[in-house]
């Protein structure tokens, strides 16, 4: 049994930044990636990045070149630098782990409860 437990979340102002956090022992596998998700209020899920086995990252469009992700396999957890928060950054930021990487969120097999980021204006 794998658990998820996301930290680092809060409320900042435009243009500052924040890590998330995840503490997951046992969640590394092979041929699998973990994942950051968020979700606003009224939208759907999205993923905003992803690292694989091999420690090859992908972040979303939407967030390139402001997010990015990373992983510490000593500590057994996983990263997301936010940078250059805006107030559309506002949402639930969830990690999740043992997913089909590009398989979108249907495929990831664990879940933490997710940490709240408020970012006003």
């Amino acid at each position: 049994q794998v658990q998820l437990a996301e930290s680092g979340g809060g409320s900042v102002e435009a243009g500052e930044s924040l890590t998330l956090s995840c503490a997951s022992p046992g969640a590394f596998r092979y041929l699998y990636c973990m994942a950051w998700f968020r979700q606003a209020p009224g939208k759907a899920r999205e993923e905003i990045a992803r690292i694989d086995w091999l420690g090859i990252t992908k972040v979303a469009d939407s967030v390139k070149g402001r997010f990015a992700i990373s992983q510490d396999n000593a500590k057994n957890t996983l990263y997301l630098q936010l940078g250059g928060l805006k107030p559309e950054d506002t949402a639930m930021y969830y990690c999740a782990a043992v997913g089909t990487c590009g398989g979108g969120s249907e495929t990831y097999e664990y879940w933490g409860q997710g940490t709240r980021v408020d970012v006003s204006a």
